[in-house]
């Protein structure tokens, strides 16, 4: 639970939003019913259990993005326009905490639009101001925090997206790391079983690479990484990608592929690399470890195959390619 709101911005924000919800909107609508305001405790009421309702359905589906859509059209924008209409003016200060609650639960363009929606339908309708001096300075105010919080708005969800995507990308190579990794082969194994997209996962290890850095230095070590990191990508597909395991292990997800194309698309990547990769001691060459997704298979199986193929690989001499496809275990180039 705890690493679900650590890791999930939006379901934080909801299950937040339903916290303040039930300790802020509930003595509200018990105070309306000792008052005999009984459509307007219901109103609450309604709010409240449209936010509730909405927060166990994002807790349980994993849908934040139509969740927080809901809960800023129909419980936040639809709710203080109820109230308003029904409370007259004091239930026009419940736009400011629905304009808020928006913003951090939809695209900020959307956020934006709802509250002056409001705005416009409750100047159209005029029973919630009692004057057009009133009118003017709610909306005046409103435009104000809206064009703030939309600007705040704008400025968190780049940064947010920035920082998300540094999170996926290895920092020496500059290509994608694990995690990326974990959440591209469940994607993949997906797409396999649901449109029979087919895959191919390569496994690559450059040979002796400890002795390179324990001879040259860690220094020698990253340039020769960022090196065979551009062999790698500049002898691939646009839509392969390219992933750091770890250390000196990288791994090439291609889609659209066969065992013999998987097999002829390494061999390319091999040749070059025994011509270009080089280190002070002389030449840098790679081992290979190669498997095609079949159906029905796990990505924990898929990539066991591959790494396996991967130690045969080095067990046999290295500076090869080794296929987790056949019987035969071994294939040379």
């Amino acid at each position: 639970m705890l690493y679900r709101l650590r890791n999930d911005f939006h379901l934080s924000v909801i299950t937040l939003m339903n916290a303040c919800a039930i300790v802020g909107i509930t003595p509200f609508a018990v105070w309306r019913f000792l008052r005999g305001e009984y459509w307007i405790g219901l109103i609450d009421l309604g709010i409240l259990g449209a936010i509730v309702g909405a927060t166990l359905y994002a807790w349980r589906t994993h849908k934040t993005a139509c969740t927080g859509l809901f809960l800023a059209l129909v419980p936040c924008t639809g709710g203080a326009i109820a109230i308003s209409l029904t409370a007259g003016e004091v239930g026009l200060f419940w736009l400011y905490p629905a304009l808020i609650c928006s913003f951090m639960l939809t695209r900020p363009l959307i956020a934006a639009l709802l509250p002056l929606g409001a705005l416009a339908l409750l100047i159209l309708e005029g029973s919630a101001f009692s004057s057009s001096q009133q009118i003017w300075s709610f909306s005046v105010t409103l435009l104000v925090v809206c064009a703030c919080t939309y600007v705040f708005a704008r400025r968190s969800e780049h940064q947010r997206n920035r920082l998300k995507h540094l999170a996926l990308l290895d920092p020496l190579t500059g290509v994608s790391n694990r995690r990326a990794l974990d959440e591209a082969l469940a994607r993949a194994v997906s797409e396999h079983e649901r449109l029979g997209t087919e895959y191919g996962l390569v496994l690559a290890d450059l040979d002796h690479f400890k002795r390179v850095n324990d001879t040259h230095g860690h220094h020698t070590g990253d340039r020769i990484l960022v090196d065979f990191v551009g062999v790698l990508a500049f002898n691939t597909r646009r839509s392969d990608q390219l992933f750091r395991f770890g250390g000196e292990e990288f791994v090439i997800l291609m889609s659209g592929t066969t065992p013999n194309g998987l097999q002829a698309a390494v061999e390319h990547v091999q040749s070059v690399l025994r011509k270009t990769l080089t280190s002070p001691s002389g030449p840098v060459t790679a081992s290979f470890g190669t498997a095609i997704l079949q159906r029905g298979e796990s990505v924990d199986h898929w990539f066991e195959r591959a790494d396996e193929a991967l130690y045969r690989a080095k067990s046999l001499g290295r500076d090869r390619i080794v296929s987790g496809d056949r019987s035969t275990s071994e294939a040379l180039s």
